[in-house]
């Protein structure tokens, strides 16, 4: 994930660490010995001070970037946790979970917010809408679902995938919602209601990670296909390819003044 002003980048892997780079060298500036397990997720707070990081160890931990490498805060699952994110203010914490659930969490007090049950398998991908009154999460159940942040109220389902829903963003405006999957497509929503305003549909492996440019007229994908692709927002026609060549690609993001 990129820091706020786009001079970091902060990295989550298998080997449990959680490790920070400079954007521009590309030196690491620092790595926590994070968790007991791969870190699954990794998130930026808004203001770029702190870091939160989600494991298959059933944690998510909140780091701060000048500190000893002690964790600041601490919230345990039931299970392994696949996703995270920060609100857009940085006061609450969101994660999705092995066990089907959404957890919102006060991000200072470490006290669990809200619950939202509905997902029949487990939550892989969520995200705040930019006014910070929804929450988009897409799950193995193959659907993606929008929560109210103050009640925990299920405004949403969104049916139109074949299989899991890997990855989901709200556009910067917060009017649409996109989703990737494992069955190939990724799908443009309308977060007011359940129209299925536009698919994707020419990779051909699993669509890991989706992303909005920040005025909404292009998409990002990362496929397990090991290409990445961008996506005119408005007619679906593909403006770019690239190709990773190596293995498949996990997680895509597009730069605030992109």
């Amino acid at each position: 994930r990129c820091h706020p002003d786009a001079s970091q980048i902060v990295t989550g892997s298998e080997d449990s660490c959680v490790k920070v780079w400079d954007a521009d060298t590309g030196a690491q500036t620092l790595e926590f010995k994070a968790h007991l397990g791969p870190a699954t997720s990794v998130a930026f707070r808004p203001d770029g001070r702190r870091i939160a990081s989600a494991s298959m160890d059933g944690t998510v931990r909140v780091w701060g970037l000048h500190t000893d490498g002690t964790p600041l805060r601490q919230l345990l699952h039931h299970g392994r946790v696949f996703c995270v994110a920060f609100s857009p203010d940085g006061r609450r914490i969101v994660s999705g979970n092995k066990d089907r659930t959404v957890t919102v969490w006060d991000a200072e007090t470490k006290k669990e917010a809200l619950k939202l049950n509905g997902h029949l398998a487990g939550v892989m991908s969520v995200a705040f809408s930019p006014d910070g009154r929804r929450i988009v999460s897409g799950s193995q159940d193959h659907t993606v679902r929008v929560w109210d942040v103050e009640t925990g109220e299920e405004n949403l389902t969104l049916k139109g995938h074949q299989a899991g829903v890997m990855s989901v963003a709200f556009s910067a405006d917060g009017r649409r919602i996109v989703s990737g999957s494992q069955d190939h497509a990724a799908i443009i929503w309308n977060a007011e209601n359940t129209e299925r305003m536009l698919t994707f549909q020419d990779h051909i492996g699993s669509v890991n990670s989706v992303a909005f440019s920040s005025d909404g007229r292009r998409i990002v994908s990362g496929s397990s296909d090991r290409t990445v692709r961008v996506w005119d927002a408005g007619n679906g026609e593909e403006l770019l390819r690239l190709d990773e060549g190596d293995g498949a690609v996990e997680c895509v993001a597009i730069r605030r003044d992109r």
